[in-house]
């Protein structure tokens, strides 16, 4: 049994670590967490995946409480913007899945592969599911009904405000809060941490430490030294620009995100209860920091000699090969991290814990299992990487060298190469999703919903009379959103 935990960095990764450790390990344990004033928090991390639901669920918070500290709203699905120049592809939503999909999911693959094989067939996944439909339509996706099944949705919030509230519960949970600069750490001959030194002299102690210090990975690469493996060649963004706005009306937003293609990279908007979140992640190889601001400006229609905030930001894109080594493991940016396309930042930085925690109950800690666990948090980041890559891949945008460099120049795995071949052949493409299960973190119905999406068919269809009548799960996905979920609130 550990005797103390010390969570090395605040932010929303380290207080989601500390909150999750004091309520899932032994009370005996002491967890402690220390973190400085003077380093400030990225604070532009605002959308989530459906697992965040699960992680506040286990933790026995309620939604209302959270969501209420944090502006959050929810989120169920994202919609892509002219990533795609296929006439009536331009746009997809890539939804949030659940039980009532079931019926028109099917004859969406079953349209999807007679299009691949040249027939004329509605494809275009926005029609088949209900989470598309509670986004145009501005519907909550908790439903008042009592239903057999839980609907999956996420969450848009204050990534500021979120580390805060967890901060407080943490605090509430007997996590002790220590505020210092943490300036280096001491090895011990087993290339273990022994401690870390203050800036003000005072040494902490542990018998295992969580590193949250963010890209500058304080204990586990600058420290331990733990290799640094770049996504680099697959993913060219590095860099991002991100500004607040005011709500424009007291209305409702479509609970959604939208992911805009720009010239060098992509536009996010997240509605907020009190705001507007905004951004662009872009590649500075093909796009300075003043000329991404003016784009992000012109697109949200604010002047160039406006005195509104903006903040810059540098990634670096990628995972560390060991993310637990010794008596320390990287939760959050100080392990790696991949562009926030389909918001999968806080899903990491919760597997991570989790995982982390299975093994931390177990009586005594194998070698395997550390091995395991490395093993399973690389699969996960590699996973995610895969599925980021898809959408630059499968662009068809032919207006600046960036869109076609992302098509032509990527560093495409194996599993994707075979994946899109699979698709483009109009092979079984059941079977090569088998094949390739243990290295893919999406499911079935996303791989189908971004190939089909970006309208990745044959132009010259031909007529085929068996085709699902896509009217029928228009009317079916309309008549649920309408019967189950009510209308958001202001």
């Amino acid at each position: 049994m550990l005797n103390s935990i010390l969570v090395v960095g605040g932010g929303t990764a380290g207080w989601m670590t500390a909150l999750y450790l004091s309520k899932k390990l032994n009370k005996k344990t002491k967890i402690s967490l220390v973190e400085s004033e003077d380093i400030g928090i990225i604070g532009v991390g605002e959308g989530s995946t459906p697992y965040l639901k699960h992680f506040f669920q286990e933790l026995d918070i309620p939604e209302k409480e959270w969501m209420a500290a944090c502006d959050a709203t929810y989120k169920t699905g994202i919609q892509f913007d002219n990533w795609s120049t296929e006439p009536a592809f331009e746009s997809y939503f890539h939804p949030f899945f659940n039980a009532f999909d079931k019926k028109p999911a099917d004859m969406f693959f079953y349209n999807s592969g007679l299009r691949r094989r040249g027939f004329e067939a509605d494809a275009h996944p926005e029609h088949y599911f209900t989470a598309a439909y509670m986004a145009k339509e501005k519907r909550s996706p908790v439903t008042p009904s009592k239903l057999e099944f839980d609907i999956d949705y996420a969450y848009h919030f204050d990534s500021v405000k979120l580390g805060q509230f967890m901060r407080e519960k943490a605090k509430a949970q007997g996590v002790e809060h220590l505020i210092a600069n943490i300036v280096s750490a001491k090895v011990a001959s087993d290339s273990s941490i022994m401690s870390v030194q203050c800036d003000q002299g005072d040494v902490l102690t542990a018998d295992f430490f969580v590193d949250c210090t963010g890209f500058a990975s304080l204990l586990l690469q600058q420290t331990l030294k733990r290799p640094f493996d770049s996504y680099s060649q697959t993913l060219f963004n590095d860099a991002a620009v991100a500004i607040q706005t005011p709500h424009e009306a007291q209305q409702s937003a479509a609970p959604q995100t939208v992911s805009k293609a720009l010239s060098a990279g992509w536009m996010w908007n997240i509605p907020l209860t009190t705001r507007w979140g905004n951004g662009y992640v872009y590649s500075s190889k093909y796009l300075d920091a003043d000329a991404a601001e003016k784009e992000l400006k012109r697109e949200l229609d604010i002047p160039d000699d406006s005195d509104i905030k903006v903040k810059h930001l540098k990634m670096r894109v990628g995972r560390v090969s060991e993310h637990w080594y010794k008596n320390c493991v990287g939760i959050g940016l100080s392990q790696g991290f991949i562009e926030p396309l389909e918001a999968t930042a806080l899903m990491l930085v919760q597997f991570g814990i989790q995982n982390l925690t299975k093994v931390l109950n177990c009586e005594k800690v194998e070698v395997k299992q550390v091995v395991d666990y490395n093993n399973e948090m690389n699969r996960l980041f590699d996973g995610v990487k895969d599925y980021i890559s898809v959408h630059y891949a499968l662009n068809t945008r032919h207006d600046s060298e960036y869109w076609a460099d992302c098509r032509e120049k990527i560093k495409l795995t194996a599993t994707v190469k075979d994946l899109i071949k699979s698709w483009d052949r109009g092979e079984d493409f059941e079977a090569e999703l088998t094949k390739h299960h243990s290295e893919l973190v999406y499911l079935r119905p996303s791989w189908y919903c971004i190939l089909s999406g970006m309208g990745r068919f044959a132009h010259h269809l031909k007529h085929h009379p068996k085709a699902g009548p896509v009217h029928i799960a228009k009317e079916y996905c309309h008549r649920i959103t309408n019967k189950h979920f009510p209308t958001l609130e202001v």
